[in-house]
C-alpha cells in the first residue's frame, strides 16, 4: 500500500501545481483536501482537511496542499498523515 499513497501524492500534488494558479485569488491560505488528481472541498485548517480525509477516504489515499502563491511539497509525511 506505500506505492499506492505515493503515487496518489504525487498525481495530486502535480494536479495541483497546474490549478494553482487560478485558485489563489479566490482560495489563498486554504487548505485542499484531494484525492484522484482533484479537489475535494477546501478548509480553513490543515487539521481540519485532514480530519475531512480521514472520515471520507478510511483508505487514506488522499493528500492536503496549502493553497499559497508557490506549492510546498514536504514529502509524504505532509501529504498523508496517518491516523492516530
Amino acid at each position: 500500500m506505500p506505492n499506492l499513497k505515493q503515487e496518489q501524492v504525487d498525481r495530486n500534488f502535480q494536479a495541483f501545481q497546474e490549478l494553482l494558479p487560478a485558485l489563489v485569488a479566490s482560495q489563498a491560505g486554504k487548505f485542499a483536501l484531494m484525492r484522484d488528481a482533484k479537489i475535494v472541498e477546501f478548509f480553513d485548517t490543515a487539521r481540519d482537511a485532514q480530519v475531512a480525509g480521514a472520515k471520507l477516504f478510511p483508505d487514506e489515499l488522499f493528500s492536503i496542499q496549502q493553497v499559497i502563491a508557490a506549492p510546498v511539497d514536504l514529502g509524504f509525511f505532509s501529504h498523508a498523515v496517518p491516523q492516530r
